[in-house]
């Protein structure tokens, strides 16, 4: 079951709630939605002239669903769906008789007759049918006991609801949905958040629909203390215990969040996971999501999520080292796109900040160089930080490491390497499955060689330093070698040559990136010590390995001053 996540505000009041969902989202002429049971199908809705309208289906075919889709930041459309299957909107139509190209950014953009002009009825509303990349096939489930010892005679309490004096009233005012539910006033005065935010009898609480199945089972966790969590229930879970202010559940639910990281390879479950955990304040939920969106972020940026995302999602995002890129001039070149796609949302001001942190120092030096003879508005707008970039850039290829030590310590970030993929920083090995004979050397692919420049500065473009990958996959291959191994997989990577000429003021900081071979993402990170890296297993493991017996190894060589 496809994860999608509202992007979530919760005001809270003296005796109520609010969750502002889709309703109460900033509304932009033209944006989009899709109103069904799933959020990548149902009836198109359009926003214009200050309300929602629906779509006529005169002319709704896949191209005009490949625009609503995309829009909505899925990968394409699977159908066009007609007449109502989504049941009947109510308000203007906004659209009849579309045409569209496919190759629009928004529905608004397409032919149609005119806003308001149509000849339809809402029997006629179209639907769309949106491709959502990965499904999540598996509902994992854990068991959160916070009981220590409570009697399980108080869930049969908030069962059958004798002597309950405290009413709770649960509604969706969007979809005019409600549920009332009756509890025990001294079971909530051992949630002191809750208590002193109410002083009458009652409390209404206003969330999503979606999430009404699952306030039961939160309610009479007040009681117990105990809960099955499963990856669909998490989100409405941690919803409920952020509203409540209960915390210790907040916590432990959110490690289902990790769970569902590597599960959507749209990216859009995650990007709205990071507003999620900005909006409740969940600082162990951002920091996850950032690290796991650092991993992809090629992937990130070549999907139609990249243009959504907000400002200051992106400024975390470049301040981090952890992003797996080609190289720095590929991040430049991504950042240009998402503020000319984001136009007068960003101010001038912004754009400066966010061009800040890219790491000119670090661009390779080749296409530095071409980087003074391209123009455009955005660079045109801000000549002087380009200027000063380039000419940092320039100053660190051609100045010995003596020269520029002293400005390091204000800049550092400046020369600390992002984790560069491309083929002159790394190598990828793909068949890492297969036992090998080593009384055959040359026959086994999990012992490559390559070789990469001492340091990314010009000055070391001719000082080569040569490296060995090594993947062991049992404690025979590794004695061959003599390396104690106590677990599988092992990666190795040696370096020989000039590697040892600098250590005084170059190091390596090397990374073994995993990558699912099937859906191309990366699930985990590691460094090496001493040259090794043992894989770990799933219980150890920062995220869940989504492939197990499939997946493919980089090695990435990452030089930097000391």
């Amino acid at each position: 079951m496809y994860i999608l996540w509202t992007l979530l505000f919760f005001h809270v009041s003296a005796q109520r709630w609010t969750l502002f969902d889709e309703e109460s989202k900033p509304k932009h002429e033209g944006r989009v939605r899709l109103v069904g049971k799933l959020p990548s199908s149902g009836r198109v809705e359009i926003y214009h002239d200050g309300q929602w309208g629906t779509v006529c289906d005169d002319g709704w075919e896949l191209a005009e669903a490949q625009v609503v889709c995309r829009q909505l930041g899925f990968p394409g459309a699977i159908s066009a769906t007609p007449g109502g299957q989504y049941g009947e909107g109510s308000g203007p139509i906004w659209l009849d008789d579309m045409n569209c190209k496919g190759s629009e950014s928004s529905l608004s953009e397409c032919n149609f007759k005119g806003w308001g002009v149509t000849d339809c009825s809402h029997k006629e509303d179209a639907g769309v049918v949106c491709k959502t990349g990965t499904n999540i096939t598996s509902n994992r489930q854990f068991f959160v006991d916070n009981s220590l010892g409570l009697s399980g005679d108080l869930g049969l309490l908030f069962d059958s609801g004798d002597g309950c004096d405290f009413k709770i009233s649960i509604q969706d005012v969007s979809e005019k949905a409600k549920l009332t539910f009756c509890v025990h006033s001294t079971i909530l005065m051992i949630y002191p958040e809750l208590i002193k935010t109410t002083d009458s009898r009652s409390l209404t609480v206003n969330i999503s629909q979606t999430c009404h199945p699952h306030v039961s089972a939160f309610l009479r966790y007040l009681y117990t203390r105990q809960i099955d969590v499963s990856t669909t229930s998490a989100q409405c879970l941690h919803q409920l215990a952020f509203i409540f202010g209960v915390k210790e559940l907040m916590e432990d639910v959110g490690r289902a969040f990790t769970l569902l990281l590597p599960e959507d390879n749209t990216f859009r479950t995650q990007v709205s996971m990071y507003e999620y955990g900005v909006r409740t304040g969940d600082l162990v939920l951002q920091e996850n999501v950032l690290q796991y969106l650092s991993w992809n972020c090629e992937f990130l940026i070549s999907s139609p999520v990249w243009s959504t995302i907000s400002f200051h999602m992106m400024d975390a995002l470049l301040q981090r080292s952890d992003l797996i890129v080609k190289d720095e001039a590929f991040l430049l070149e991504a950042l240009e796109k998402w503020i000319q796609d984001k136009g007068d949302e960003i101010s001038s001001d912004q754009q400066a900040s966010l061009l800040n942190h890219i790491r000119f120092l670090l661009i390779p030096v080749d296409k530095l160089y071409d980087m003074q003879f391209s123009s455009s508005a955005l660079r045109q707008n801000h000549e002087k930080l380009y200027l000063t970039g380039l000419l940092r850039g320039f100053q660190f290829n051609a100045l010995p490491f003596s020269k520029i030590r002293n400005q390091m310590d204000n800049m550092s970030s400046e020369y600390l390497p992002r984790i560069y993929t491309g083929d002159e920083w790394s190598l990828y090995m793909n068949d890492t499955t297969v036992n090998y004979n080593p009384y055959y050397y040359g026959q086994n692919n999990r012992i490559q060689s390559f070789s990469t420049q001492t340091h990314p500065s010009a000055l070391y473009r001719e000082q080569k330093v040569q490296w060995q990958a090594q993947v062991f996959l049992s404690a025979q291959e590794c004695s061959n070698y003599g390396i104690s191994c106590t677990s599988f997989p092992v990666a190795r990577l040696y370096g020989y040559g000039n590697q040892n000429m600098y250590g005084s003021t170059i190091r390596y900081s090397n990374r073994l990136i995993l990558t699912c071979k099937k859906e191309d993402n990366v699930f985990h990170v590691q460094d090496f010590k001493n040259n090794i890296a043992v894989v770990p297993n799933n219980s150890s493991m920062d995220l869940p390995n989504p492939c197990p017996d499939d997946y493919s190894f980089r090695f990435v060589v990452r030089p930097e001053y000391i």
